[in-house]
């Protein structure tokens, strides 16, 4: 095949993968919406898990799961080196099945199910530790923010180039006890603060996306979220820089295999940690400010995702309605 027919095609398969990815979502949060607000975050992740390894079984893709979830609170887990598809372009997949286990178990905002993909090799193998982010959108000078500046300073830089006070300036950020420094310097430059309990990947798109209330988005969390958070960005062409965050030379060196020949330690751009053609998927599995939860209705389920080409730089909203009298996967 001539090298512009085989780029034809694979565009072809892009296209076709991203609505592909919203199956699988989807199948993930249907599963998962029958733990929510029962307190049990595992089974919750569990059957989220499963359904999503169902959904890719006919997904047309050569995967590998390069960032998977669960080892830091041994919840179950998409496994990194795991294979997945049913054959096709190989391509890394980065997972999240469920994106706020504990918002689903008690019912509160802003669980998703989230996954993305891209060219072998396209992604940051990161090992699941923490990750300092920070994030802001599209249509801003370069740089315009710095991961080592002052939380102060990027909020006066990020206010001058919105061309808005710092007062209308809104920082969203996890409600963490190692967050309160940064959080008093930001209310005291004079900023708004919009603190989350957890899901710091939908903050991140957040923080990309017009219509939200987010201008930024700072503070450490998950490595897994933020190579998942880097692949909507990318797709959306807003900002991001990272650091991975070590406890001891174990992590270190672990990170070191994941990723040879790079510093582990170095500031992190966008593109170290999603490059290439990129695409993501999410579903709401609670009703959150990015997306609305399940909705069921006797053998119907209605969902709510969002999903994304880096290529196009298209964002799609995407509701589904299941009729489980005719699909049978997702039924309760």
């Amino acid at each position: 095949m001539a090298r512009s027919s085989k780029r034809e095609a694979y565009q072809a398969t892009d296209r076709n993968l991203a609505l592909e990815l919203v199956r699988v979502t989807e199948a993930a949060a249907i599963a998962s919406s029958d733990w929510t607000g029962r307190g049990l975050k595992n089974e919750a992740d569990g059957a989220a898990v499963e359904a999503m390894r169902r959904a890719f079984d006919s997904v047309a893709i050569d995967g590998t799961v390069v960032i998977g979830e669960g080892e830091m609170d041994e919840a179950p887990m998409l496994f990194i080196g795991e294979h997945v598809g049913a054959g096709g372009p190989a391509m890394d997949i980065a997972v999240d099945p469920l994106e706020g286990t504990n918002l689903c178990a008690k019912n509160l905002p802003n669980a998703l199910t989230v996954v993305a993909l891209a060219e072998r090799g396209n992604f940051l193998h990161a090992p699941d530790i923490y990750m300092d982010k920070i994030v802001v959108g599209p249509h801003l000078p370069a740089d315009v923010v710095d991961l080592d500046a002052s939380i102060g300073t990027n909020l006066t830089e990020l206010a001058r180039a919105l061309g808005k006070p710092v007062s209308e300036v809104t920082l969203c950020a996890l409600d963490r006890d190692r967050h309160e420094e940064m959080i008093a310097k930001a209310r005291e430059a004079g900023a708004r603060v919009m603190l989350l309990t957890d899901g710091d990947v939908a903050a991140a798109i957040a923080a990309c996306l017009d219509e939200s209330a987010v201008d930024i988005y700072a503070g450490s969390g998950g490595a897994p979220e933020g190579v998942l958070a880097a692949a909507a960005v990318r797709c959306v062409k807003g900002q991001m820089q990272a650091r991975l965050l070590f406890e001891d030379d174990t992590q270190i060196a672990r990170a070191r295999e994941m990723d040879p020949g790079k510093d582990p330690t170095r500031k992190l751009a966008l593109e170290d940690m999603a490059r290439g053609d990129v695409l993501f998927s999410a579903t709401g599995v609670t009703t959150g400010p990015l997306l609305r939860g399940i909705r069921r209705r006797g053998s119907t389920a209605i969902t709510h995702s969002i999903v994304m080409r880096s290529k196009s730089g298209t964002v799609r909203f995407v509701e589904g309605r299941h009729n489980f009298e005719i699909k049978t996967w997702g039924a309760r």
